[in-house]
Parts: structure tokens; sequence; C-alpha cells
């Protein structure tokens, strides 16, 4: 019998159409898979098993009539904890937040995805206020990787991204403000997309400001393209909106990399020291684009590394996120979050506007560089997932997860359009991933050459989960 949890929400939406199987059958599969899991990996804060299999059952009945919602109809979707979703309390990682309350209120993402019919699981994992690259909080502990589970999922969406990977619903939504979709995505073997910022409404706003970027993570670019085109419209809540997009990013796929200005950049212009394992698979990546008909160039994009500048505004944003806690209450938070926190909240506004122009300048000089070039790769991150439970890897001399993620958190101060692809896995069996980046608006590019990758074969990797043995490989 066809195991649905392997399915792509293209093909339960498929499936749904032809009769082959029912909302209900996908969403008790992808049930069963997030209790299978649960244990081993902690991907979820809370599982929605009887609201899910309401949801499923009204989403049949719909088919039955051939009126579906919507593009997402019956297909079984998570939601990070840290977006608003209504009837379910959004507790952000943190001991800080009461369950009690009302919660009567959709994020924007949440409210587009209901308008269309699909099926919430539950809620996944982040670290305390989503502010870190790694997974685990006082809250919920430690979120582990499907593929080796004494490592980290990566983060802040690492929940979302274990889920993804494990079969545990084919969609996800994430947030991203330094890295936050991309790292998890890397680590688990999953596709992740921060799409410009914008283009996605974000409501409430959040406290770490323009960073911020709500985004898909799925199993390929088809499904990233049919959730952006779910959720990637305007919302009143959110000022900072953008319009509506030029066209479906569902309809962009098709249009390969043939012609493209390709830039590849390896290492940053040697600023970064990368993995041999995930050097070797992201330029194996990159040759296959050269093979699609791509221009591919090995350059790199003229700026030194903004992680003072983004400490500036990631060190405000927590202060920020905290500010209306009391002493005690801040004993309660994550160490290095109230590490942080105490260094933001000394930070003046001339500091802060000092940061905002390292921002625009950096934002200047990528505007120039794809005068020249329409995509920028890079690997998504330089080293393979580590151990779970420490923010940094032992040994590496680290002191924040800024220091081992210094390709992702420039293009959130740059707001421009960037994923993570899987491009196979290194030495150890663990996945790499490579980034993709575009100039602000074109979406479209880092979608279609994206999904060129996964078309010839060149993204994707073998999924962590047995479902016949029924228990996560390591």
């Amino acid at each position: 019998m066809q195991d649905l949890t392997e399915l792509t929400a293209v093909q339960l939406v498929e499936g749904y159409r032809k009769g082959e199987f029912s909302p209900v059958e996908a969403t008790r599969a992808a049930l069963d898979r997030a209790e299978l899991i649960q244990p081993e990996v902690n991907a979820f804060v809370r599982v929605t098993g009887e609201e899910a299999l309401a949801q499923a059952r009204a989403s049949a009945e719909r088919w039955r009539r051939g009126e579906p919602s919507g593009a997402v109809d019956g297909v079984p979707v998570t939601v990070k904890d840290i977006l608003l979703m209504r009837g379910v309390p959004t507790l952000k990682g943190s001991r800080t937040i009461s369950e009690s309350g009302s919660w009567d209120e959709d994020a924007p993402s949440v409210a587009r995805l209901r308008e269309q019919g699909a099926v919430f699981l539950g809620r996944t994992t982040t670290p305390e206020f989503g502010w870190k690259g790694v997974t685990d909080s006082p809250l919920t502990g430690v979120t582990r990787n499907p593929h080796d589970p004494s490592r980290t999922a990566g983060g802040s969406s690492g929940g979302a991204a274990a889920a993804v990977a494990l079969g545990a619903g084919p969609l996800a939504l994430g947030t991203d403000g330094g890295g936050s979709v991309r790292i998890p995505a890397a680590f688990c073997g999953v596709f992740g997309l921060k799409p410009t910022y914008g283009r996605v409404p974000l409501y409430p706003a959040s406290a770490f400001g323009t960073l911020a970027h709500v985004g898909p993570m799925t199993r390929d670019a088809a499904d990233a393209a049919l959730l952006l085109d779910v959720i990637g419209v305007p919302d009143s809540r959110d000022w900072s909106a953008l319009g509506p997009a030029a066209g479906p990013y569902t309809a962009a796929l098709s249009g390969g990399v043939r012609g493209l200005r390709v830039a590849y950049s390896p290492s940053l212009g040697g600023q970064v020291a990368v993995q041999p394992g995930v050097a070797a698979a992201v330029r194996r990546a990159v040759e296959r684009l050269a093979g699609l008909g791509a221009y591919v160039t090995e350059t790199d994009p003229d700026f030194a590394d903004p992680v003072d500048a983004f400490h500036t505004l990631w060190f405000s944003g927590a202060a920020r996120v905290t500010q209306h806690l009391g002493p005690r209450q801040r004993e309660l938070l994550d160490p290095g979050l109230r590490e942080i926190r105490e260094l933001g909240a000394g930070m003046s506004a001339l500091d802060y506007l000092a940061a905002v122009d390292v921002r625009m300048e950096l934002g200047r000089r990528m505007g120039r560089f794809h005068d020249s070039y329409d995509l920028l790769v890079t690997p998504a991150l330089p080293i393979t997932a580590f151990e779970a439970g420490t923010e940094v890897p032992k040994g590496s001399g680290h002191r924040r997860w800024t220091g081992w993620t210094p390709f992702t958190y420039p293009f959130n101060m740059t707001q421009q359009p960037a994923a993570s692809v899987p491009v196979g896995t290194d030495g150890d069996g663990l996945p790499v991933g490579l980034q993709i980046v575009a100039a602000r608006h074109r979406d479209d590019l880092v979608l279609r050459a994206a999904h060129a990758l996964y078309e010839a074969g060149a993204a994707g990797i073998a999924p962590p989960v047995s479902a016949h043995e029924g228990h996560v490989q390591g």
C-alpha cells in the first residue's frame, strides 16, 4: 500500500482530485508519523489530532462534492510555535508565556492556509522567542536531527524541518530572522525558503524588526512554490507587506536555468572555512547547474562579514522582546537569551542606527552585484549538524550561533530571497545544503533554479525514516 507520508503536497492534492485516497487517510498517516517520531526527535510542542481529523473530514466532503476550498485543501501542515494559531496557545518556547487566554487570532500565513482548507497537525518547536540557530528551549527541551538524533536539527525552525523530513506533514511554516528556515533545512535535508521581506505578511510584528521573515519548509521546491502562492498575499495587519506577486510561483518553476548568470562563491572570498564534505557536495551541484545551461562564474560578493552590525540589531531585538519581564521571569529565560538581552539593553539608539547604516551599505552592494548576476550560490552552512543541546559546535571557538552561520544572516539584513536546497551528504551521511540567493523580489528565480536541481536529480536526499521498520535511522 502506498505510504502517504512519503508524498509531496502536490502529489496529495492530485490524489485527492483523482479519488485515489482522501484527506482523512493522509491526515491519519501524518498523525501516526508524528506520534512515532516525537519521543526520539521532539519536533512538536503539541499535536492537535482531533482538530486535524475534523478538518480532514470536512476537506474530504468538499473533495467529494468537487468543491475544494483552495490549492492546499486537505494537505497536512505544521505551524512553528512563533506564529499565532487560533484556538491553540503560542508559547514561543518560553516558560514566561501563560497558556491561558483566548488565542482567538491567526497569523496572516495561518489564516491563508485555513481559508484554503489546510489541515493543521500541530505546533512545532522553537528555541525561546526564536533567538538562536539550534532548537532547544527551557519549555520543550531539545529537538534532534532526524538523520542522527544525537545531533541538532538546527534552528530556530528545527521542529518544522524535522517534521517535514520525517513525513509528519509535507508543508510547514517557519520563520527566519538570521537563517532560521535555511539552517534547519540544511541540517535536516529539506527545502527551506526565506522569501523577500514582506512577501509573506507577518503579524504581530517581530521584535527583531525587518530581519524577520516567514517562509515555507517543504520536501521540494514545487511544494514551496505552492505554499508561497497561498501565504504570499497581502494582509492589512502588516503595513510592510508587499502587494500581490506578479504571477503564481508554481507557474514560474518550469523556466529552468539556461542562460541565467550564476555567481558561485564557495567561501565568501576566503572569509569562511568550509568543511571538505560540504564544499564537495555544493561544488557538484553547481557543476550540475552549469550542465543545465547556466553561465556559472566563481566569484564573490564584495562585502565583509557584517556580524557586528547584525548582533546590534539582533541583541536589541532580544532586549525588546523580553523588556516586559520582571526579574523573576527573566530568571526563567534560556541563559544565552538572558545574556544577549542584557547586551542589547545596553545599546544606544546611535549604536542601532550605525548598524542600520551597515545594513544599507550591504544592501547597496548586493543590489549592484545582482546587476551582473541573476543568482548567487553558496553553501547554506559551512558545516553539517553537530551535537544536540549546544549553541555552537564543541571546540569551534565560537561564542554565539552566528559564528557558524556566516552564509545566512547577511541576506536577512538585505531582505533578499534565499533558499537552502539539499544537495547530498557528507562522509558521515549528514545532509548538506546549497544556498541560492537572488535580488529582492526575484523569489521566482530562486524557486526556478532549485526546481531545476530537483528535476535533474541533483537535489534531495534519501528520507531518514523507514516506514516499514518504524524507527528513526541514525
